[in-house]
């Protein structure tokens, strides 16, 4: 999310090509957040703000977007983190690493997330009588509402921090080049395929057991979301290690796209005719891996042939990606709010919440340079260069 790849520290290893594309990829996925919050608004999904007649292009939209961008973005980010792990020493890749991602993610919840927790409680139903509850239930619930925004930066954290010894392993194995290039998509499909099957098996054990463990926000995000997306963060890491797993990535391949447009169908299939008690969840958990495969084909073939090029607007945009993803969220609901009800067009209403979201956040972004305390917290740079 940062531009992490911008250390210099003399290394014994040949420095290779800079990867632009893979810059570009991570700062449109992040900035897609906004266009995803804001559509949220307007589709069939249940959410803080709807307005009161969803639209079905919105929708659709909606869990496109849903469908794979955070599959993506979690291969990129090992595909970085395994790069400065190589490049740092351990102990100082971690404190780098931990600081890029866990000072944003504290400093939002004082300056975003509990603010916009406060906008819910007073202004919509998204939290509940919060005078009836016992304990428990206002630490679940502050718990869900301080990091359900930044779920992605705290999978990070600890992503980051099972890295120190994933990564050494990783590294100390010998680099079997032949053997990457006999790996295809088929491998890698069933792969994915064996992992969801046993973390499927793990929630549905969960959930006849101990089902109050699912709604438990910490265990929710901290244990489910980062297994989920484990795989993705490890198949970036190899991707560094093993060039012929790249250059697969990088190749365009028709059965790949194909199977990226079956399994949309089938991943708005199951949001339509699936229930919460039946195999909802483990069969959206399934088609999420392997969404995740095939678009990380599709999404890393068209940016490599389309966007693997120097640009400065694209080092903007990187360098802006979080600070935007963090602050449109809070703007999206305040949108949602007290605007959407004033605009009787869905369409025009959608359009209307971009542009007003994407001009402010910008705008709080530039703000957010000229101080030094706020730029630091959110970009890790005390001073401007």
């Amino acid at each position: 999310m940062q531009q992490q790849h911008r250390f210099r520290i003399p290394m014994p290893t040949t420095t290779q090509q800079r990867e632009y594309f893979l810059d570009s990829i991570r700062a449109y996925l992040m900035l897609l957040g906004v266009p995803f919050h804001v559509s949220l608004i307007y589709s069939s999904q249940s959410w803080a703000v709807n307005s009161a007649d969803p639209s079905q292009w919105l929708t659709l939209f909606n869990e496109f977007i849903h469908a794979f961008r955070m599959q993506v973005f979690f291969v990129i980010s090992g595909y970085f983190s395994y790069m400065l792990y190589l490049r740092y020493e351990p102990a100082r890749w971690l404190k780098v690493r931990l600081e890029r991602v866990g000072i944003p993610m504290l400093a939002a919840v004082p300056l975003f997330t509990l603010p916009q927790f406060f906008l819910l409680k007073h202004y919509t139903s998204a939290v509940g009588d919060w005078n009836s509850f016992d304990f428990y239930q206002k630490f679940n619930t502050l718990a869900w509402n301080l990091i359900s925004h930044l779920w992605f930066l705290l999978v990070l954290v600890i992503l980051t921090t099972l890295g120190m010894l994933v990564f050494r392993w990783l590294r100390d194995r010998p680099a079997s080049q032949r053997d990457y290039r006999q790996v295809g998509w088929g491998t890698l499909l069933g792969a994915f395929l064996a992992y969801g099957l046993v973390w499927c098996l793990l929630r549905r054990l969960i959930f006849i057991f101990q089902p109050t463990w699912l709604m438990d926000g910490l265990f929710s995000i901290g244990v489910m979301q980062t297994t989920l997306f484990l795989p993705f963060f490890m198949l970036g890491a190899l991707a560094w290690k093993h060039p012929p797993l790249k250059a697969l990535f990088v190749r365009f391949n028709p059965a790949m796209h194909l199977g990226a447009a079956v399994t949309f169908a089938l991943y708005v299939a199951n949001q339509r005719y699936s229930s919460g008690e039946g195999w909802l969840y483990e069969l959206d958990a399934l088609i999420v891996l392997m969404m995740g495969v095939f678009m990380t084909n599709v999404v890393f073939a068209f940016g490599h042939r389309l966007l693997n090029a120097h640009s400065p607007r694209i080092t903007y945009l990187v360098n802006a990606s979080l600070f935007i993803y963090l602050v449109h969220h809070p703007l999206t609901l305040l949108y949602g709010i007290f605007i959407t009800p004033h605009i009787a067009n869905n369409t025009l209403g959608f359009f209307v919440g971009l542009a007003l979201i994407f001009a402010l956040a910008f705008l709080l972004y530039e703000i957010h340079l000229r101080i030094p305390l706020l730029r630091f917290l959110f970009s890790g740079r005390s001073a401007k260069k």
